[in-house]
C-alpha cells in the first residue's frame, strides 16, 4: 500500500517503530507488533508496527522516525510502499561496541533487554540508552553496530537470542553493507518539542522551494528567499535549523557572525560573498546566520565603518541584481529590533517566525525528548513538571533533567569505583531516576528568561495567614481563579482583573498575603521595590518598568508585585524637584496597565501605606481595579494571627489564646508576631539563667512559655496602630468605596440612556 510519511511522536522515537493509519493498518491486515518493510527508491527500512494516533484515522499516513526517514531514503510528504514483512527470530547477534566505552560486566542481558521486540540488520546503527541517558537528547544514547545476526538478512531479538560481544570495534566495521551509510542523524524533527506549528512554517518556507520548485513556477511567484527565527534565548532556534538541514538533502552553510568581522579593509565583505557563492555553487542550499544582530545591526547605530558596509553587503546579496537560485537564508536572533530594518523585508527574509515559550503541552513534549533515554521510575509524572514549570524554555526544561539524572547519580555514587577505568554494568543497571530527583532538581532551576528579576516563589500559604478571610476571599477571587478555571471566565465573558492595590496600617500582613498569593497561585513572581526603579539617567527609569512587563509578559502566568508603590507612582503634578522622573514613570504605569499592549496572564499586585498619595488614574478600572483594604485585625483575627505564631511553640497549660486576643485591642500581625517572639525570649531568658551551661542540652525539652512569659512580652510590645490612624484609613476605604458605587451608577445610567 502507498502511504505518506510523517514525524512521529516526540515520545516513540528511536525505537524503530511505524505509527500506521487505522484504517490502512486493517485493510492491510497488520496489528500492533507486527513488522513492515518501508520502500523507496532510495532505501529500504524495517519497522514494527505501533498502534496508529486516533488523529490519524482514514489519513493514509505513516509515522517514523528520523533514522528511519534516513535509511528508506525518504524526507516527510513523501510516498512510500509499505508491506507486511516475515522477520524471523534472531538466533544470535553480535554486537560492535565503541571503542571507548567503560563499562563491564554482563553487558549482554543489558543490550539482549534494551533490543529486545526490535527488527535488526547486519551493519546498522543502533542508538541504545544504556541505562545513563543522563545529558538527555538522542545524542547521549551510545551508538552500537550490528556486526552480525544469524540467520541473515532483517531479524527481531527475542528473549532466547544469543547476544555477542565482538571483538573488533565498531569504528573498524566498514564492509558491513549497504546500511552502513545510514548513521544516525544528530538532530530530526522528533528531537524539537512542543513547536509543531513554527516547524511546519519553517518546512512550509524551506522544504516546498527545494523539493517542488515547479509548484512555484506554475504559480508565477518567486519561492521564499529567507526566514527570520526570533525569540527569547533557549527556545530553540539554532535546533529547528539543525533539524531541518538533516532532514532535507540540501549543503548546510554557517554563518557565524564575529567569524567573518576583520581588520583589513573588505575582507569581511569577500567573506559573506564567498559564503553565498560556495552556496549557490552547491544549490540547492541553506545558509544559517546565527545570532544576526551581531553583523547586521542597525547601521545608523552601528560604531564603526566595517559594520555598516557588512550590512550593505548583506542586503546586496540577499537581494541584488544577480539571481541566487535555491539559496535559502535562515537568521536566528534573540534581538529581533536591533537588526537593520531593510533586512526585513519581503524578498530578503520573507518571514519572520516567533520561536516563543511553550506552553503546558510544549512543555511536556520538551520533557518526553530529553527523558527518551532516561531510566524513569514508575512514579515520575512528566505532567506534573509540565504544569508547574511555568516561563520555562527548552534549554531550561533540558537542565531540568540533567540535574534529575545528576541528583540520581549522586545517590549512587558510592557505589561506584571512580578509581576504575571501567563501571559495573549491573550498577548502571540499577540506576533509576525517581520523583525525588526532579523535585530536588526544580528548587535550583529558575526560567532563564526571568534570570536578573527572578525571585523565589515564597514558601508561605493561606494557613500561616491569621485572620483576614475577607481579604483572602477577593484575592482569591482575583488571581488564582482566572488561572484555576480559565473556562468559566470565557463561558461568561469576564474579563479577569489586571492589578489589586492592597492598603492599609503597617504590619497589618499586606507583603505577607502576597507572598502566599505568589505560592499558591502556581505562577512565576517578580518582585519589585518601587526606588529601585528610579534612576539618575533620563529615560532609564521607564526603560526598567518596561522590561519587567515585557519579562512578565514572556513568562506568563506571572505575578509582578510591587510593594511600596506610593514611592514611585506618586500624583503627578505635585512634585517639581525631581525632574518629573517619577511623572514619567507612572506615566509608563499606566500605558503598560492598559496600553495597546494586552497583558494575558498577568497580574499587578501593589501594596502602599499611603493610599492618598498614589495617582488617580492608576486607581480606575483597568489598572489597578480591586481596592482591598487590609484591616487592623479584630477580636477573632487577632486570635488567628497567635495561634499562627505559637503553632511550633511549647506553650504552658495556663496559656490562654482567647484573652491574649481579647486584652491586644489595636495590635496588628507585626505586633502580635512580636509579642510571641517576646514571649518566647522571656522563656528562653529564664530558663537560661536557671540552669548550668553543662546541663542546658539535657534539660531543654521540658521549657515551657507561661502566662506571666505573655505578661513580661505584653508590657515590652505596644500597639502599633492608633485610633485616628485607623480611623484614617476607614475613611479611604469609604472614599474607594463611593467612587467605585458612583462608576458602577454612571455605567448603568448610559445603559440606560
Amino acid at each position: 500500500m502507498k502511504l505518506t510519511v510523517k514525524p512521529l511522536k516526540q515520545k516513540d522515537a528511536g525505537r524503530r517503530l511505524a505509527a500506521i493509519d487505522r484504517v490502512a493498518a486493517d485493510e492491510m491486515g497488520l496489528s500492533g507488533g507486527d513488522f513492515i518493510r518501508i520502500e523507496s527508491s532510495d532505501g529500504t527500512a524495517v519497522a514494527r508496527v505501533w498502534p496508529g494516533y486516533p488523529d490519524d484515522d482514514g489519513t493514509g499516513v505513516v509515522r517514523i522516525d528520523g533514522q528511519l526517514r534516513q535509511e528508506a531514503g525518504v524526507g516527510i510528504d513523501d510516498r512510500v510502499t509499505v508491506e507486511k514483512a516475515d522477520v524471523a527470530p534472531a538466533e544470535r547477534v553480535t554486537i560492535a561496541l565503541p571503542q571507548r566505552l567503560g563499562i563491564r560486566g554482563n553487558l549482554e542481558s543489558l543490550i539482549r533487554r534494551e533490543l529486545g521486540g526490535r527488527p535488526v540488520t547486519k551493519g546498522q546503527n543502533v542508538q541504545l540508552p544504556l541505562g545513563f541517558g543522563f545529558m538527555g537528547g538522542q545524542s547521549q544514547a551510545i551508538p552500537l553496530k550490528i556486526a552480525s545476526t544469524t540467520p541473515s538478512g532483517t531479524v527481531v531479538v527475542t528473549d532466547s537470542t544469543e547476544v555477542e560481544i565482538s571483538q573488533q570495534p565498531a569504528e573498524e566495521i566498514r564492509d558491513a553493507g549497504p546500511a552502513d551509510a545510514a548513521d544516525t542523524p544528530d538532530v530530526t524533527y522528533e528531537d524539537i518539542g512542543g513547536l509543531d506549528q513554527e516547524l511546519e512554517q519553517v518546512r512550509e518556507m524551506i522544504e516546498l522551494p527545494m523539493r517542488h520548485p515547479e509548484l512555484f513556477k506554475r504559480l508565477g511567484i518567486e519561492p521564499p528567499k529567507g526566514v527570520l527565527l526570533h525569540g527569547p534565548p533557549g527556545t530553540g532556534k539554532t535546533l529547528i535549523a539543525k533539524a531541518v538541514a538533516n532532514e532535507i538533502d540540501a549543503s548546510f552553510h554557517t554563518v557565524s557572525g564575529p567569524e567573518i568581522m576583520s581588520k583589513y579593509y573588505g575582507e569581511s565583505e569577500e567573506q559573506l560573498r564567498e559564503i553565498f557563492e560556495e552556496a549557490t555553487e552547491e544549490a540547492p542550499a541553506i545558509i544559517f546566520m546565527d545570532e544576526l544582530d551581531s553583523i547586521a545591526a542597525k547601521r545608523e547605530e552601528a560604531s564603526g565603518d566595517v559594520e555598516r558596509r557588512v550590512v550593505a553587503q548583506l542586503l546586496s546579496l540577499m537581494d541584488g541584481l544577480e539571481e541566487r537560485g535555491q539559496v535559502v537564508v535562515i537568521g536566528a536572533t534573540n534581538r529581533v529590533d536591533a537588526i537593520d530594518p531593510a533586512l526585513r523585508r519581503g524578498g530578503r527574509f520573507d518571514r519572520e517566525i516567533e520561536i516563543g515559550v511553550p506552553d503546558r503541552d510544549g512543555r511536556k513534549e520538551i520533557l518526553q525528548v530529553h527523558t527518551r533515554n532516561m531510566p524513569l521510575s514508575d512514579d515520575v509524572d512528566l505532567d506534573e513538571y509540565a504544569e508547574n514549570t511555568h516561563g520555562f524554555v527548552g534549554a531550561d526544561l533540558e537542565s531540568l533533567a540533567k540535574e534529575a539524572a545528576m541528583t540520581a547519580l549522586r545517590r549512587i555514587r558510592p557505589q561506584l569505583d571512580l578509581e576504575s577505568d571501567e563501571i559495573d554494568a549491573e550498577v548502571l543497571e540499577s540506576i533509576q531516576v525517581r520523583k525525588g530527583d526532579f523535585k530536588e532538581s526544580l528548587k535550583g532551576i529558575e526560567p532563564s528568561a526571568l534570570r536578573e528579576v527572578f525571585v523565589e516563589v515564597p514558601d508561605v500559604s493561606w494557613e500561616d495567614v491569621g485572620g483576614l478571610e475577607d481579604t483572602k476571599e477577593r484575592l482569591r477571587e482575583t488571581i488564582q481563579w482566572p488561572l484555576e478555571y480559565p473556562e468559566m471566565f470565557e463561558e461568561l465573558d469576564i474579563q479577569s482583573a489586571k492589578g489589586v492595590l492592597m492598603y492599609g496600617p503597617p504590619g497589618t500582613g499586606k507583603t505577607l498575603l502576597a507572598k502566599a498569593v505568589a505560592n499558591e497561585a502556581q505562577s512565576n513572581f517578580i518582585s519589585i521595590k518601587g526606588p529601585e526603579l528610579l534612576n539618575k539617567f533620563v529615560g532609564e527609569s521607564e526603560k526598567g518598568v518596561r522590561e519587567v512587563f515585557s519579562k512578565a509578559r514572556e513568562n506568563a502566568p506571572t505575578i509582578v508585585f510591587f510593594d511600596e508603590i506610593d514611592s514611585i507612582a506618586t500624583e503627578r503634578g505635585s512634585h517639581t524637584g525631581d525632574s518629573g522622573v517619577s511623572e514619567r514613570v507612572v506615566s509608563q504605569l499606566l500605558t503598560e496597565l492598559d496600553g495597546l499592549e494586552a497583558l494575558e496572564d498577568v497580574v499587578v499586585i501593589a501594596t502602599t501605606n499611603r493610599p492618598d498619595l498614589i495617582d488617580t488614574a492608576l486607581l480606575r478600572p483597568g489598572r489597578l481595579d480591586r481596592h482591598v483594604h487590609v484591616p487592623v485585625p479584630d477580636e477573632d483575627a487577632r486570635r488567628a494571627i497567635i495561634e499562627v505564631h505559637t503553632r511550633d511553640k511549647p506553650l504552658a497549660d495556663d496559656v490562654d489564646l482567647d484573652s491574649l486576643a481579647r486584652r491586644t485591642e489595636g495590635y496588628v500581625g507585626a505586633d502580635l508576631e512580636a509579642v510571641a517572639r517576646e514571649a518566647a525570649m522571656a522563656a528562653s531568658r529564664e530558663f537560661v539563667h536557671s540552669v548550668s551551661p553543662e546541663e542546658v542540652g539535657e534539660s531543654v525539652g521540658n521549657v515551657r512559655i507561661t502566662a506571666d512569659h505573655f505578661e513580661q512580652a505584653l508590657d515590652e510590645v505596644n500597639p502599633s496602630v492608633t485610633a485616628e490612624t485607623r480611623e484614617r484609613y476607614e475613611e479611604i476605604e469609604q472614599q474607594f468605596q463611593k467612587s467605585d458605587v458612583e462608576r458602577d451608577d454612571a455605567e448603568l445610567g448610559r445603559t440606560f440612556q
